[in-house]
């Protein structure tokens, strides 16, 4: 294939394009000779720093959205769009695997990780050979690759699809970030089912502004760059879903609390264990059984439900993918160690996510008829959003009986700066509060303060095994550490 035939109308100037390539990266350490190596920034490192590495290691040509160096003129390639130049270059060279495949994509702000989770269990259930790709990790026919983004660069996404169909596979179920859609992780990639959870703030470090933010999301929807999804299953609980089902019209399906969804819940039940509850499809009544707990997951298994309704699967095999999905790393994730209190580990990091969490944790306690207190620790991320943060003190005050704030990756910000404006909101309300910005200690002060019957709810972190400090990454890890202080109060698993 030559540097023509993989980019196409992407091209803006070259002067190599008859010549062959073998093979496409854009991490330079992986470059083979006569590979082609695609240059542009990233969160820290810029390709660009490496085109004289990748000359050297022979590649067939420079892809870049720049003009090109006097000194490597022959093998450079100018294109429009770097990462959409990317994603086409894959896509042609794998002899387009998302054709071959039914790409089911999941975007939203809160929710993803849990239904695509879901909707992976189901197609299992179903005896479907599946790809799942998100936050925590991507799986390749049972195959665990561990996850840098929530959406991978589309050269991975791709390689994953076609080892998936070397695997007799035919459905990937995806998270789609707003990152990925905006930067073109997925241009140009043909989605056969999207799947809006919800939209609140977070990211607008990013995207600047929710109007972006959202047209982000909606661009799923209107194809991404490809052709647009053939189905839709859209939360009609949701302010921006009018919207999102009139793109798709009558091949969108809504699910959501109120009566007039195509799928509805019905007889919820929630506890510590778990959810149970029947829900109305157009195939039918299910009945479900689930060790996921909150309310805030019934959206969740009605999403996961919506996707397997238009793929025809049974509500019998619903009912059994769903009971079969294990509880998601990090997510409502409790930490025992015998002690007489509870401790949750949750990712909740925006406002929306953390007031669901608590107010979940608050309705549980009622059904139990438990007079236990919320005690909520958590902090903000640096370097990102930093007008979510008063609006997150504000709504930990308000529902919880003590809060505890702390750091959640600061990076290049000053650990106290973070909470001083997470301190603006907590003083609009009449709560008890403490600061330590060493997260290991505040875990230590929130565990010691909790009383018999309490929820400690460590917020912000969930899965992640990380605190991002300046540019580097140390080990941390809310559920070991909790672990660790439980032991030293005397209790044991």
């Amino acid at each position: 294939m030559t540097v023509k035939t993989l980019l196409g109308e992407h091209i803006v100037q070259t002067s190599c394009g008859n010549q062959e390539v073998v093979g496409m990266q854009y991490d330079s350490r992986h470059l083979s000779k006569g590979e082609v190596f695609f240059a542009f920034p990233g969160e820290r490192v810029d390709g660009h720093e490496f085109v004289d590495a990748v000359v050297q290691s022979g590649a067939a040509a420079i892809v870049s959205e720049r003009i090109a160096p006097e000194h490597v003129a022959a093998r450079w390639v100018q294109v429009k769009h770097g990462r959409k130049a990317l994603a086409a270059a894959a896509l042609a060279f794998y002899k387009r695997p998302d054709r071959q495949l039914k790409l089911i994509g999941v975007t939203g702000t809160n929710g993803k990780t849990t239904t695509v989770c879901l909707i992976d269990s189901i197609f299992r259930a179903a005896g479907i050979v599946t790809a799942r790709i998100g936050t925590i990790n991507h799986t390749i026919k049972g195959r665990q690759v561990s996850a840098v983004n929530t959406t991978p660069e589309s050269l991975d996404l791709v390689r994953y699809f076609d080892e998936l169909l070397q695997q007799n596979g035919t459905h990937a179920v995806l998270e789609v970030s707003s990152h990925a859609l905006s930067l073109g992780r997925v241009h140009g990639m043909d989605f056969d089912t999207a799947v809006f959870t919800n939209l609140s703030r977070d990211h607008l470090d990013f995207h600047h502004s929710m109007a972006a933010y959202q047209q982000a999301k909606k661009s799923l929807f209107e194809g991404a760059g490809g052709v647009s999804p053939r189905f839709t299953v859209i939360n009609r609980d949701d302010a921006i879903s009018g919207e999102l089902l009139s793109i798709n019209g009558p091949s969108s399906l809504s699910y959501g609390m109120s009566p007039d969804c195509a799928v509805r819940p019905s007889h919820i039940q929630a506890d510590f264990s778990g959810l149970r509850m029947r829900v109305e499809t157009p195939s039918g009544q299910c009945e479900i059984a689930s060790t996921l707990r909150g309310e805030f997951n019934v959206q969740n298994i009605l999403a996961a439900t919506g996707v397997a309704i238009r793929y025809g699967i049974s509500v019998d095999v619903i009912s059994r993918g769903v009971e079969k999905c294990e509880l998601v790393a990090g997510r409502f994730e409790t930490v025992s160690a015998g002690q007489p209190f509870l401790v949750i580990v949750d990712y909740a990091h925006t406002p929306n996510a953390l007031e669901s969490l608590i107010r979940a944790v608050r309705s549980l306690l009622r059904t139990e008829k438990s007079r236990g207190r919320i005690l909520t620790l958590f902090g903000c991320g640096g370097d990102r959003d930093r007008g979510k943060r008063p609006t997150m003190g504000e709504v930990a005050g308000k529902l919880s009986d003590l809060v505890v704030l702390t750091s959640d990756n600061p990076r290049n910000e000053d650990p106290l700066n973070i909470i001083n404006d997470v301190l603006v909101g907590l003083r609009k309300v009449d709560v008890s509060y403490e600061l330590e910005s060493d997260r290991r200690e505040a875990i230590r002060k929130v565990l010691t303060s909790a009383r018999q019957g309490d929820v400690v709810l460590l917020a912000g972190k969930g899965h992640e095994t990380y605190q991002v400090l300046g540019h580097e990454k140390t080990f941390f890890d809310d559920r070991e550490t909790a672990r660790e202080v439980l032991s030293e109060m005397g209790y044991r698993a």
